[in-house]
């Protein structure tokens, strides 16, 4: 059961951070700015999330069991979207997938000081692995803003934060967290926010951000975080790095030099690698 239940964790993570990895395709799409973006984005987040809690049985029940642990992974979550999509608007997607691929870094020593678990030595190897590659990505590359950078590395330690949260606090009732989070963004970003004259594509591509990256998301990270260790949780959500270049350069020719392929190799080894050795060991 233990087995399964690590399994299933990999393959949520893994989906939440191939969601989250089309935010910077989403951003560029939409061109609007950063208070638009996640207003309407967080809206359709919200009304989604509410959706398919009243399609579970007393799903909406568990909106009055979050907790204080439950309200500050949904405030960390609001708080890491706006760092998300305001890097987004002052560097390139390239150096805020990197950046955020340090993660891994954060939360290994985060979880190891706050909640006593040792990582095992594999999992310290695949993460400074993954911190080389995240290194030869951003330290070559000269296409990115210190601004953005410095908001994407605030970004970094809201999602150790969270990671930290899930695996301590396992009863959080994840779709509510979600969607109190997805309301604190979309009211905060309101007073500074476009709120009419958007054409039908435009209605679209907001609905399909906030369905992709805040049901798909970050609902299926609060579950999955919470059947994985911090270190393994965080590797996975790695795999962000390669994937949001990869979507931005198919759609919008945003090219990437020789450095970001090979620090998204190293990564997406590390990533595979930790992975391969868990199952096996």
């Amino acid at each position: 059961m233990e087995n399964h239940s690590y399994k299933l964790g990999l393959f949520l993570v893994t989906s939440a951070a191939v969601a989250w990895s089309v935010t910077g395709w989403f951003t560029r799409a939409l061109a609007q700015d950063t208070a638009t973006i996640l207003f309407w984005r967080g809206l359709f987040g919200a009304a989604g999330t509410l959706l398919v809690l009243l399609a579970i049985r007393g799903g909406t029940a568990s909106l009055i069991k979050l907790g204080r642990s439950g309200f500050a992974y949904a405030v960390l979550t609001a708080i890491s979207m706006f760092f998300f999509i305001g890097a987004l608007h002052h560097t390139s997607v390239a150096h805020v997938a990197v950046i955020t691929a340090l993660v891994p870094f954060v939360a290994a020593f985060a979880g190891w000081f706050f909640l006593k678990e040792k990582p095992g030595q594999a999992a310290l190897i695949a993460s400074a692995f993954a911190l080389i590659g995240v290194i030869i990505m951003a330290g070559l590359s000269t296409n990115g803003g210190a601004f953005g950078n410095l908001l994407a590395i605030l970004m970094t330690f809201c999602m150790a934060g969270m990671i930290l949260i899930a695996r301590r606090n396992p009863t959080i009732p994840p779709l509510a967290a979600t969607m109190i989070g997805a309301l604190i963004c979309s009211l905060a970003a309101m007073p500074f926010a476009k709120l009419t004259g958007f054409s039908s594509g435009e209605w679209l591509g907001f609905a399909a951000f906030g369905i992709v990256n805040q049901v798909l998301g970050f609902g299926l990270f609060a579950v999955g975080a919470r059947m994985l260790p911090p270190t393994e949780t965080a590797l996975i959500t790695s795999l962000e790095a390669p994937l949001a270049p990869f979507w931005v350069w198919i759609a919008f020719g945003e090219t990437q030099n020789a450095a970001t392929i090979l620090g998204g190799a190293i990564v997406m080894a590390a990533v595979f690698g930790n992975i391969v050795y868990s199952n096996v060991r």
